[in-house]
C-alpha cells in the first residue's frame, strides 16, 4: 500500500480526506498543492485530476478525485464496519447525509465562508452574507433535528457522513457571525473534537485565506 494525497491542508475538501486517513491510521504522503503552493495547472497534475482542483488521492494504481468519493473509498477499502457500514440499510442513511452535504449543506456554508472570509472587507456584500448565513443556519437546524435523535448522522455510530459534514464545524464555530443556539449540534461537535483525527485535520487556522 502506497497512498499519496495532493492538496493544501487549509482546504475543507482536503481536510475531509486527511480526517479519513488519520481516522483509519493509514500511512500516507502529503503533497502540498494549490493556493500558495500552486501547481494545479501543470500537465502532470491535470493528467491525474482534469478539474485542476484538490484533493487528489493515489492508492497504488488507483487515482481518485472528489473528496466524498475519496472518503467513501477509504472507508470501504480500509474501514468496513468502522467508517463504512456493512449493511445496506445502515449505509443508506450514511449516504443520504453525505449526499445532502454535497448538494445542500456545503454550498450554503462555503458561500458564507467565501463572502465573509475570502472576500476583502471593502468588497463584501452584506446582503449576500445575510442570505448565505440564513441558508447555512437552515442547514444547521436540519442537523439539529437529526442529532437530537441520534449521536451521529448515520445513527448510533460514527461514519463517513460525520466526516464530510463535520468538516464545516471549525469554520462555522470561529467565523464572526451570530449563530443560532443548537445544543445537539454543539454536543456532536464536542464528540467529534474528542477525536484526534478531527483535531488534526479540521482545526486548521484559515488566516491566510482571508481576503485582503
Amino acid at each position: 500500500m502506497s497512498i499519496t494525497l495532493w492538496g493544501r491542508l487549509n482546504s475543507a475538501n482536503v481536510q475531509k480526506a486527511v480526517w479519513a486517513l488519520e481516522e483509519l491510521e493509514l500511512p500516507y504522503e502529503h503533497v502540498p498543492l494549490g493556493g500558495a503552493w500552486g501547481g494545479l495547472d501543470t500537465p502532470e497534475y491535470r493528467a491525474m485530476n482534469p478539474n485542476g482542483l484538490v484533493p487528489t488521492l493515489r492508492d497504488g494504481d488507483l487515482t481518485l478525485w472528489e473528496s466524498h468519493a475519496i472518503v467513501r473509498y477509504l472507508g470501504a477499502e480500509y474501514g468496513s464496519g468502522l467508517l463504512f457500514p456493512m449493511e445496506a440499510r445502515d449505509r443508506a442513511a450514511v449516504d443520504q447525509w453525505t449526499d445532502w452535504t454535497a448538494t445542500t449543506f456545503q454550498p450554503a456554508w462555503i458561500a458564507l465562508f467565501w463572502n465573509l472570509v475570502r472576500t476583502p472587507p471593502v468588497k463584501q456584500d452584506p446582503a449576500a452574507i445575510g442570505r448565505a448565513l440564513a441558508a447555512t443556519s437552515r442547514c444547521f437546524e436540519i442537523l439539529e433535528s437529526r442529532l437530537s435523535a441520534v449521536s451521529y448522522l448515520g445513527g448510533a455510530s460514527f461514519s463517513y457522513a460525520d466526516i464530510v459534514a463535520g468538516a464545516a464545524l471549525y469554520r462555522w464555530s470561529t467565523m464572526d457571525i451570530e449563530r443560532p443556539v443548537l445544543p445537539a449540534v454543539a454536543a456532536w461537535h464536542e464528540r467529534l473534537d474528542g477525536r484526534r483525527a478531527f483535531r488534526k485535520a479540521i482545526n486548521v487556522p484559515y488566516d491566510e485565506l482571508r481576503g485582503r
